[in-house]
């Protein structure tokens, strides 16, 4: 039965089931800082460790660079940032890392290392059933 004042009944539900939606969309997304190092010295890899806890504390930013990763619905962060490894290491590289280069000569023959490092950083994750969502916060 249709109400006296038309459809705006209808119209107050749609609009607070779109209010409730984004609000649970935006507060459903977990923080994680995320930490990266490479050493890499005469052309071997030495230690490669990435390093992914949950914040405990709310961070500050807004979303910057965001990447999408597939994912099964068992897998946890650190699971899925491993099976995805190449192309998160690649978002990572475009953020910005530290790069600290050495290079020596002794008696003829040049030694050189490299270390890579991407300081601990909060990131923002909306987990979904098939995919991850990683945003940078700036």
């Amino acid at each position: 039965m249709r109400s006296r004042d038309g459809d705006q009944t209808l119209l107050r539900r749609y609009c607070s089931l779109v209010v409730f939606l984004c609000f649970y969309s935006s507060a459903v997304a977990d923080e994680y800082l995320i930490s990266y190092r490479y050493f890499v010295k005469d052309a071997t890899l030495y230690n490669e460790k990435l390093l992914v806890a949950k914040a405990m504390q709310p961070c500050s930013g807004t979303a910057d660079k965001t990447i999408m990763l597939s994912r099964n619905k068992d897998e946890n962060l650190e699971q899925v940032i491993l099976k995805n490894s190449e192309r998160f290491y690649r978002f990572l590289h475009a953020l910005g890392v530290e790069i600290e280069h050495q290079e020596q000569l002794y008696a003829g023959m040049s030694h050189s290392a490299t270390t890579l490092t991407l300081r601990t950083q909060c990131f923002k994750v909306d987990f979904n059933d098939s995919f991850v969502k990683i945003s940078s916060l700036k």
